[in-house]
């Protein structure tokens, strides 16, 4: 069996990797088109990716011819909401409104054609597969929408997989959202015949925008031991080295569209910074992480056991290198949770309630006492021992091994389960008409 794997940014390479992996494993091939930044490229992933058996990789702009492709990058920049800003967002208005939906279908339906036949035959099985795609994707969701209803007018199935997981267990968590009601970032997710979720929190993000016939709750493809015991041995050497220092801190910051407080966010970093022996890093987000005012703060910066990692230092690197992690709710986390290293889920810095928290209480830092306290402790009696293992092994159970450690197999099933027999068991999907509709 074949499939088609559209890569786009760091979190889904990060998380759709482990499921290319074993799906060359299990005999099958697949080709990958990367549609994001080309800096990916380079990548150890992609590199490791490249070097399988049954893979073939290039990036759009390799598959495209140049007029095509300077066309669909244009019409996706239009589009794209990211760019809906200040001083620029009029500009992107206007273009969108003169170069309107349909002089932008035939390159749409140009481009998904030559990608999907340079993929598959007329009468070839086979599964497309995107990752997530939500209301802020740097991708457009026009071009999606065509991709699928002609993936699917082949014969090819369509599947959404995780670009990452749910590390809050509360909905009101960025700027300006201030109504309990379903989460439109998500409601594109319907036009997949399939969307995969790691575990039933997340599920929650979905539910309202599709049929629960259309959600499986498979586990973390990203987290699961079968991955981790291979990225262990793909991962290049680390850049970092251990110092004489008797703690070390590692603390991760959210994007900056999050509700973040970032004011009592530079309070913590000196409380921590004010014990000796103490060394701390500060990890911004892997997008976004330059427009947090942490991060330009220079009374910070000339702490001289503080310091900002740069964008090309690996989170997991930090991990490793951490005797204890404070966390915003992110769950690159997760894997330093699996391997009992202490994390402190800084709750109180931010609008939203932290899944670890959540599921281990014993995590949650409430205030600037609980801040001061744990390190104390931590300097005092070492990092064993830090969590309950009741809770410890609830969150594993539910958040990452969801079903069973088989992860990655289950994954598999899914995409070969979605390979059609034949072109003609054809059956139109609901968003097929629409995506005509919209071209009428």
């Amino acid at each position: 069996m074949k499939a088609l794997f559209f890569l786009r940014h760091y979190n889904d390479i990060d998380h759709i990797t482990p499921v290319i992996s074993k799906w060359i494993d299990s005999g099958h091939t697949c080709d990958i088109v990367l549609i994001g930044n080309s800096r990916f490229r380079d990548d150890y992933r992609i590199k490791f990716l490249q070097g399988l058996n049954g893979v073939r990789m290039a990036y759009i702009a390799d598959v495209l011819p140049p007029v095509e492709f300077i066309r669909w990058f244009f019409q996706t920049l239009i589009l794209i909401r990211s760019l809906r800003r200040p001083f620029i967002g009029p500009i992107m208005n206007a273009l969108a409104s003169f170069y309107d939906a349909r002089r932008r279908e035939p390159i749409w339906r140009s481009t998904a054609k030559r990608l999907l036949t340079r993929s598959f035959g007329d009468n070839d099985e086979g599964v497309v597969v995107f990752d997530w795609i939500e209301r802020n994707s740097s991708i457009c969701v026009e071009w999606v929408k065509v991709m699928l209803s002609t993936a699917r007018e082949m014969g090819l199935g369509t599947v959404s997989l995780p670009h990452g997981d749910s590390p809050h267990a509360s909905q009101l968590i960025r700027r300006r959202e201030l109504r309990l009601e379903p989460d439109t970032t998500f409601a594109n997710a319907g036009i997949f015949e399939r969307v995969v979720v790691p575990n039933e929190l997340c599920s929650v993000r979905f539910r309202p925008f599709m049929d629960n016939q259309k959600l499986a709750v498979l586990g973390s493809p990203r987290y699961c031991d079968e991955w981790l015991a291979k990225l262990a041995e793909l991962m290049p050497p680390s850049p970092l080295t251990r110092s004489d220092s008797k703690l070390k801190v590692v603390m991760f910051l959210r994007k900056s569209n999050f509700s973040t407080f970032w004011e009592e966010v530079g309070e913590v970093v000196r409380i921590v910074a004010g014990f000796p022996g103490v060394e701390l890093v500060i990890k911004p987000h892997t997008r976004g992480g330059w427009q947090q005012s942490l991060t330009k703060d220079v009374s910070l910066r000339r702490l001289s056991n503080v310091s900002v990692a740069g964008g090309d230092v690996h989170s997991i690197y930090l991990m490793n290198w951490a005797d204890v992690i404070i966390d915003l709710a992110t769950s690159v986390v997760f894997e330093a949770v699996k391997t009992k290293k202490p994390v402190l889920a800084a709750d109180y810095l931010h609008a939203g309630r932290s899944a670890l928290a959540e599921f281990m209480p014993e995590t949650e830092l409430r205030c600037r006492d609980d801040v001061y306290k744990n390190i104390e402790r931590f300097l005092s009696h070492g990092c064993d021992s830090f969590y309950i293992e009741e809770h410890h092994q609830r969150f594993l159970r539910e958040m990452i091994d969801v079903g069973g450690p088989d992860v990655l197999s289950r994954y598999v099933a899914l995409l070969e389960g979605q390979v059609r027999p034949e072109a003609s068991q054809y059956q139109a999907h609901p968003h097929d008409s629409a995506a005509k509709l919209a071209f009428a």
